[in-house]
This record gives structure tokens, sequence and C-alpha cells, in this order.
């Protein structure tokens, strides 16, 4: 495809925080097959990133074979008695917002930034580690103005990159390589026993979290779009709830999204080749797979709802996702709704230029049936 011209490169600025980098939660022989899948190309000016991951990976490693010992059998024994809630929706459509809904219900609990981050131990670890190294995160999100910290709900996807299973976020320690583990979006593409240790690992850390908070898990990953299939053989009493967005708005913000996420936690120095062309494809994938998956849920298992409608009457459409989705409690959840909306009456998203026709056209033709089916066709 012809490169089209950029006209959504800039962002609001705000000032520079230190963060780690996400592989620093690795384990080692997971840290190990990254770099030699991929040659050892770390750029010169992050090999001392390399280090670090290196030796630190090494205390995971030390630390998950402590915890198993410590622990026993017993782990891969917890009963998860409610069949999770998965939030999915591609990439920038408002996932991570309601997830921050979803979890106010004193009813459900989900996997936090340090669980996500620190997977192999954070059993014996997380009390102590958040008590004294808070600093370590900044206070933001590197690709918009989302609250960062160890407590914040998480994607669990991090979680099985950091344990060393197959997952598309490789990607981000090599941008400037093909696409990683592109099978594991789906896992259809995996061979069976991969497969299968994908599901064991998930499983596994599920059964973790609930060991230490036996509530309703709420999980949040938009690869998981494309992982209905799979999670029902785990689940098949799981609920799932998508949301959508504007893509002539998505477009642009997962861009960005993948562009810093790259320069912040990327081992290369990204030229960003080939990402618009990324973006362009995994969404077409997504919405496919999304809806070849629709038939097998039940009606009171499934719901969608745009973000633009969550935006504009968020108490309205909570009442009515947990409606749908036979969830119940609600007036006993509203009061936390309504003093979360009022705290954060003045959040504000990134804004974008206005996009070049040139590339509106483009999204106009290679995602219309999503914009027809979600009614965008007349939106800016």
């Amino acid at each position: 495809m012809t490169t089209l011209r950029r006209s959504y490169d800039s962002m609001p600025a705000r000032p520079c925080e230190w963060m780690p980098h996400i592989w620093e939660g690795c384990d080692f022989f997971a840290w190990l097959r990254l770099l030699l899948r991929n040659h050892l190309a770390v750029h010169p000016s992050q090999w001392y990133v390399a280090f670090i991951v290196t030796f630190v990976s090494l205390g995971h490693t030390l630390l998950r074979w402590v915890q198993e010992a410590w622990y026993g059998s017993q782990l891969d024994r917890v009963p998860i008695a409610h069949a999770p809630l998965f939030i999915i929706g591609h990439w920038r459509t408002g996932t991570t917002l309601l997830h921050e809904l979803l979890i106010l219900d004193p009813r459900h609990t989900y996997p936090n930034t340090y669980q996500c981050l620190e997977p192999n131990h954070f059993l014996l670890t997380e009390t102590l580690f958040k008590r004294w190294f808070r600093f370590l995160l900044p206070s933001r999100r590197p690709m918009d103005n989302m609250p960062a910290g160890w407590d914040r709900p998480q994607e669990e996807e991090f979680a099985l990159c950091m344990m060393g299973q197959p997952s598309p976020y490789l990607t981000i320690a090599f941008p400037n390589h093909p696409p990683q583990d592109p099978e594991a979006l789906d896992l259809d593409g995996l061979p069976p026993r991969a497969r299968q240790a994908w599901k064991k690992a998930f499983l596994g850390f599920l059964r973790r979290l609930t060991y230490k908070d036996a509530r309703r898990l709420v999980l949040k990953s938009p690869t998981h779009t494309c992982r209905i299939p799979a999670l029902l053989e785990l689940f098949p009493d799981a609920r799932f709830v998508h949301i959508v967005r504007n893509p002539f708005a998505v477009f642009p913000s997962t861009v960005n999204m993948w562009k810093a996420m790259y320069l912040a936690h990327g081992l290369q120095r990204p030229t960003f080749a080939g990402l618009e062309e990324y973006v362009f494809d995994t969404f077409t994938h997504l919405y496919a797979r999304l809806e070849q998956s629709k038939p097998l849920l039940a009606a009171h298992r499934f719901h969608e709802l745009r973000y633009e409608d969550l935006i504009a009457d968020p108490v309205g459409q909570m009442r009515l996702l947990y409606e749908r989705l036979e969830l119940g409690g609600f007036e006993e959840f509203l009061p936390r709704l309504r003093t979360y909306l009022d705290a954060n009456a003045g959040y504000k998203t990134n804004r974008y230029p206005e996009l070049a026709p040139e590339l509106r056209a483009e999204i106009g033709r290679r995602w219309g049936h999503v914009i027809r089916h979600y009614g965008y066709e007349n939106k800016p």
C-alpha cells in the first residue's frame, strides 16, 4: 500500500517520567527465548536494559521456584467458582475505561499491574514490593492520560509474555522485526502442544489470582477478542462485553499507542516501518474473528456497546450492560459508579489533528464493513 501522509503524529505534551521496561518482569527462560529468536538484535543504546533484564530475570525465576515450593500443588487446584467477565474490543476503543468501571463493583476483582508484570511470584512479593517501590511507575500511561500504578487494572496478556507464552505483544521488544507470534492472536495457528501450554499457563495465572481473591475476575485484553472459542473451552459460562469506537478515531489512536510502546519499551530504535499496514490488517482480522465467534455466545452472555454512548450516558449504558448480562446488583453498585464519575469529570482524551483526506478514504475503504455495521458512516 502506498504510504499515506500521517496527520496524527502529535499528542498533548506532558512532562517526561522515568519508567521501567516491561521486560524486567520476565522469567529468565522467557527472556532468553525472546533474545535468541530475535538474534540478539538489541540496539547499543539499549544494551544496559538487556543487561538489567538478564540479571533481574534470574531473580524472577528463582522466586518462582520458591513460590511454587512454598505453596505446592495447591495453586493448581484452586477452583475458579465464578466464570470471568471478559472485556473485549480493539485497542483504543475504551476497554480500559470499561474495565475501570466494572471493577468498581465490590463483587468483582481484577489482575493489577504488579501481578501482570510480575506473574511468576506475586503471591510472595506483591505486598512488600508495592509498599517500597511505588516510585518505579509513572503517574500516567505512555500512550494516553489514563492513570498508572501497581494497583491499577492491567491486561493479563503482559503476564503471559512474562511467563514465556507466545503473544503478539512480544513485537514491542523488537519493533523493527516482523510481527511476533501472529498465530497467537487467535491461538488457532499454534501447534496443539503450544496451544495447550498457553491454556495451562493462562488458567494457572487465573488460579493464582483467585487464590488471593476469590471474587469474579474482570479481565481485559484486546487480544481476547480473537480467542472467544478457546476461552469458552476453559470457561463455558464466561460473559463477554464488547466495546466499539469510531474507527476513524481508532486508527490514529492505535498507531500512536504502538509508537509510544515501541519507544518506551522497545530494545531497538523503532523505524515504524509497516506499522500502518499492521494496524489495518489486525483490525480486519480481529473483527472477522469476532463475527465468527458471536454465534457461540448466548444472548445473556454477550453484550455490545459503543464508546461514544458510554461517554454520553455512563449510568444508562452500565445499567443496560448489567441487565443484558444478568449480573444483578446494579443498584448496590450505582453509588460507587457515581462517585467515580464525579471524581473523573474533568478527564480529557488525547486529541489528534484531522485525518488527511486520503487516509480517511483508505480507512473507509478497508474498514467500511465495521463502520457501517456499527453506524459510524456519517461520524467525524
